[in-house]
């Protein structure tokens, strides 16, 4: 969805009758033009913009000709089956890349395409448990917590990206799609949620010890976390020792002169004593309160927004993070969130909206492939294409 939306032209190739699992990832799932629900689930409509649909069934060899009439035309290949799964029916890198020697194949795995779990299923829960983000989430002594939305399988996703781009890039200065170099972009489910524990994982690497587990606190960073107030939880986020001192000044304490708490180092040391001492403080006035002094003092300091006030924020609006969409099955344009990308010279672009499995294959197996009306009668007729 992302190099959908940088411009890139996506064909999402699905199966026959099925499609993608997640469109079945639900509820909710949009709402129709008769007012019932479709078989469009929010999780599939979350990352499906910018997207071509077509429903080609790869296990019958008139499929895998479509696809190979495909990558011929293409600059690259992303896949996320099982290391080895492509292999049966002739698509997988080692069998094609002397056939496209400028194509990039992008392969997402659970667990990369080597080492001794290679071949074994990966999922999003299983990279959180496996790579040590749930051992961090969760609240100190409580049991380990996975993060509320699938933060592996985005943050594998961002990386293949960029390592396409990267390896887009290598092809073009090395000739181009005609004579350039291709290459496999490898990117795992608990490598990538592993590189992205960031200072979590090098807690460990320099001390030797793993990082505490916390709930809403830091381990590293005092005060950092959730404070209930008066009505509800804000978010103080003091990010070094002259912010403390400002903090301190204005709940009339005298912390940054003592020496337990007047640095960073000092206040993580003896955090146990400090942090009830500010959440004491806190839960005498509401959220507003907080937030508009804090402001004034420039003091780090925000709400636990809902949902439904996040996409109320100005801010928010501003960014332009909530677009509409016509959809086909729908009887007036749909929400989706836009994207984070802002350019100045080449904006994204919100072209397709998720599309209905096969909505494209007769359009790309004619414009692109040259297949005739009856060739195309044929295919689907013998089921080796689904056309919406």
């Amino acid at each position: 969805q992302m190099l959908g939306d940088l411009g890139a032209e996506i064909i999402k190739v699905e199966r026959p009758n099925a499609g993608d699992d997640t469109r079945k990832w639900g509820p909710p799932f949009m709402e129709g033009a008769d007012g019932m629900a479709t078989s469009e689930s929010a999780y599939y409509l979350s990352c499906n913009r910018n997207k071509k649909s077509i429903a080609v069934d790869i296990t019958k060899p008139e499929g895998q000709a479509i696809i190979h009439g495909l990558i011929e035309k293409s600059d690259v290949v992303i896949e996320n089956f099982k290391v080895g799964g492509l292999e049966k029916y002739g698509l997988g890198y080692t069998q094609i890349k002397a056939r496209y020697p400028s194509l990039v194949y992008c392969a997402i795995s659970g667990f990369g395409q080597n080492g001794p779990l290679a071949g074994e299923p990966g999922y999003d829960f299983l990279a959180q448990g496996m790579a040590g983000l749930m051992a961090c989430t969760g609240e100190a002594g409580g049991e380990p917590m996975k993060v509320g939305v699938a933060l592996s399988d985005i943050m594998t996703g961002m990386n293949a990206a960029i390592g396409i781009l990267a390896a887009l890039r290598h092809r073009d200065e090395t000739g181009g799609k005609e004579s350039g170099e291709g290459q496999m972009v490898d990117v795992a489910l608990t490598d990538c949620t592993l590189a992205s524990l960031t200072n979590i994982a090098q807690y460990y690497l320099t001390s030797g010890k793993p990082a505490p587990r916390l709930g809403n606190a830091h381990s590293a960073i005092v005060p950092y976390q959730v404070f209930e107030a008066a009505d509800g939880h804000i978010i103080i986020a003091v990010g070094n020792d002259s912010q403390f001192a400002r903090l301190s000044e204005f709940l009339l304490q005298d912390w940054a002169e003592d020496d337990r708490f007047s640095t960073n180092c000092a206040r993580v040391e003896n955090r146990s004593i400090l942090v009830p001492m500010i959440a004491d403080a806190i839960r005498l006035h509401p959220i507003a309160y907080w937030l508009k002094n804090f402001e004034e003092i420039n003091v780090p300091c925000g709400p636990v927004n809902t949902m439904d006030q996040v996409f109320e924020m100005d801010q928010i609006k501003a960014r332009d993070m909530q677009i509409e969409m016509d959809h086909p099955r729908a009887n007036a344009p749909i929400s989706l969130v836009g994207s984070p990308i802002k350019m100045s010279k080449t904006p994204v672009q919100y072209k397709h909206a998720p599309p209905v499995c096969g909505q494209d294959t007769v359009a790309v197996l004619q414009t692109l492939l040259d297949h005739c009306d009856d060739d195309i009668s044929r295919l689907a007729k013998d089921g080796v294409i689904q056309t919406s």
